[in-house]
């Protein structure tokens, strides 16, 4: 343990304010009950549970499939523009007190028009949320459409082209959902033609999936994204850690998310691959279902044994890896440098 490691209580407060950016957050995964209870009302839908807790002592998780099970069906209160503008909404807020000053949220818009949402619903509401938060408390958002890996390409492919006339309000693409028997490259003319339209490209590499070093070696060297979503278990092959460096592909880890689809947060093997120079970062996936935003899963990796240096590195990797302009990356970097300056 570091010299300067200080009480937790310290800690939490450090952590808290340090300046951050979110890079791997579901905003479907952001659904808090409270707020699921309040979209059913204003929808006139009444829920299987009946309160809060009983949602909750329903978010119990073994594996990726077990969690998907719950977490498709809550969807059903998004119905309106407002919905989701709610949604994204109560997320900024809470990732402003979270200390984040940038984030690029997912969103899966198959999961609302698969059931009858319109394509402009979805994204409408999720812009205004967008507009709305960045006038208010400054924080700046992007969003990242992915497509549900255990669909078909073609329908991933009628998105992306549903997806074209709001291409100014969506920095790039990704791919999540079960990724058993669902490699990258089943996906591959869809990337190449984001690419094409000028989306950026990531993809999720879940953690201890079937063939999770393949699926690596898949995105790296043959859809050649620019990032890579978990992707933790590239630790298992040197080759990959090596490629992925020189390619600069940073790592979009979520540590809380991975205790409750595996056995544990693998917190050595992110200090690991930090220690290795692969750029890692810290995020919080699906919260609302996992407990913890993003200075909670920094604050998991403290108490792990992640010292006060590796804290403010994951950090300033949130922020080499966002997809911003030079000029803003170097302003969030001077922010970071002055609070840690002001602050440690």
């Amino acid at each position: 343990m570091a010299d300067d490691r200080r009480m937790v209580t310290d800690i939490a407060a450090f952590v808290r304010g340090l300046p951050k950016a979110e890079l791997h957050l579901h905003l479907e995964g952001t659904l808090e009950p409270e707020l699921k209870f309040r979209l059913a009302e204003r929808n006139g839908m009444e829920l299987p549970e009946k309160s809060v807790e009983e949602v909750k002592a329903a978010y119990r998780f073994h594996d990726l499939a077990s969690f998907l099970r719950v977490y498709y069906p809550a969807m059903a209160v998004l119905r309106r523009a407002p919905d989701f503008h709610d949604l994204a909404y109560e997320y900024l807020l809470r990732a402003h007190t979270n200390g984040v000053r940038h984030v690029e949220m997912f969103f899966d818009p198959q999961a609302h028009t698969g059931r009858g949402v319109p394509f402009d619903t979805v994204i409408g509401g999720y812009r205004s949320a967008i507009v709305r938060a960045r006038r208010e408390f400054g924080i700046s958002a992007e969003l990242i459409m992915c497509f549900l890996r255990d669909h078909s390409a073609e329908y991933a492919m009628a998105t992306l082209l549903e997806a074209l006339p709001y291409r100014d309000w969506i920095v790039g693409v990704g791919l999540d959902s079960d990724e058993r028997g669902n490699p990258p490259r089943k996906f591959a003319a869809v990337f190449e033609r984001a690419r094409s339209e000028g989306f950026l490209l990531t993809m999720h590499c879940d953690i201890d999936q079937p063939d999770s070093i393949e699926h690596i070696r898949q995105v790296l060297t043959e859809i050649e994204v620019d990032r890579i979503d978990h992707g933790t278990n590239i630790v298992e092959d040197d080759e990959l850690v090596e490629l992925a460096k020189a390619k600069g592909i940073a790592l979009t880890c979520c540590p809380v998310s991975n205790s409750f689809v595996t056995e544990q947060m693998k917190a050595a093997e992110l200090a690991d691959l930090l220690d290795r120079g692969l750029t890692v970062t810290v995020n919080s996936d699906d919260p609302a279902y996992f407990g913890a935003y993003v200075s909670d899963n920094y604050l998991r990796l403290a108490e792990a044994g992640f010292d006060l240096d590796q804290l403010i590195a994951l950090a300033r990797n949130s922020f080499r890896a966002a997809w911003l302009t030079p000029a803003r990356l170097d302003g969030y970097l001077r922010e970071l440098d002055e609070y840690v300056s002001a602050n440690r």
